[in-house]
């Protein structure tokens, strides 16, 4: 199993020292920068499930994450679920949710409980420039790795394991199929695939290629305003040129959130024709 090392060993030296921990529990409902939220929001109840906030322990203290797992029996397949740049709100939870009625410990680790809370702002600039830009890749992959050592010792097979996220996680889904050996799969929605290197976030996806270590399956829409599709493309050679299982598939019209029933990005259609792949995906590649 991929162990989490100190996180301090691994930040670059302008911000090693900081400890403070922003948010320490989970926001309820939804983000403030997503509201209102539309009338095709889906909400999955908890009958036959365990769900709800635990923590996780990390190097420097403890972060909130969102589980949900069939309430009965152990050594589920175990599913880490990365959250938008809106955080582990409700929607993030009623993924895992979902996970859970397919026989999954599914877990979403608050990723910026360093760096502040997105939960009450009020719009997507000032989630980005306050908290998203602040978060550095490093810290991810370390407390992704620390999720999977709780969910070994909390009823989750991590033999079995697979992660998914969505925009800003869908990128994180990437990095950490570079990262971490012991991952089965991974389906990334929509993730932002190229970008010039900084200091929080040295390399991007298409950098990282050759070194994935487990099938990935990207699942990207046509009309992504965000996401070109040539960089898509770029992508996809580079997968082949290094010899890398997985693919990548484009939702003809789709739009970016095309997976988000609670904002008006989404499309119905193409959101189940997704989280089918995504199951077989998992399936076919040891993740289930």
């Amino acid at each position: 199993m991929a162990t989490h090392p100190d996180i301090e060993s691994l930040l670059p030296q302008s911000i090693r020292g900081r400890r403070e921990f922003l948010v320490t529990k989970l926001a309820a409902g939804f983000a403030m920068a997503v509201q209102p939220v539309t009338s095709q929001t889906i909400t999955t109840n908890t009958t036959g499930l365990t769900a709800g906030e635990v923590k996780i322990p990390v190097n420097d203290g403890e972060i909130p994450a969102y589980r949900a797992m069939p309430a009965t029996g152990r050594n589920f397949p175990v599913a880490l679920v990365v959250q938008e740049i809106f955080g582990v709100h409700e929607h993030i939870k009623d993924i895992c949710r979902r996970f859970a009625k397919a026989g999954y410990l599914a877990i979403a680790p608050e990723m910026y409980a360093r760096q502040g809370d997105v939960a009450s702002l009020t719009n997507i600039q000032d989630v980005i420039s306050k908290v998203v830009s602040k978060v550095p890749d490093a810290q991810v992959m370390s407390d992704l790795d620390a999720a999977v050592a709780w969910a070994a010792k909390n009823g989750g097979n991590t033999a079995k394991l697979g992660i998914t996220g969505f925009c800003w996680g869908g990128r994180v889904v990437w990095l950490y199929a570079a990262h971490n050996p012991n991952l089965k799969a991974g389906v990334a929605w929509y993730g932002r695939l190229v970008g010039a290197p900084s200091e929080l976030t040295p390399k991007h996806p298409i950098d990282l290629a050759a070194d994935l270590k487990a099938p990935v399956l990207g699942l990207y829409g046509e009309k992504d305003g965000g996401i070109p599709l040539d960089t898509v493309e770029k992508m996809k050679s580079a997968m082949k040129a290094a010899g890398k299982r997985g693919d990548i598939l484009v939702y003809t019209g789709a739009q970016h959130g095309f997976h988000a029933d609670y904002r008006p990005s989404y499309s119905k259609q193409d959101a189940e024709d997704g989280w089918k792949k995504l199951l077989d995906f998992f399936k076919a590649n040891g993740a289930a």
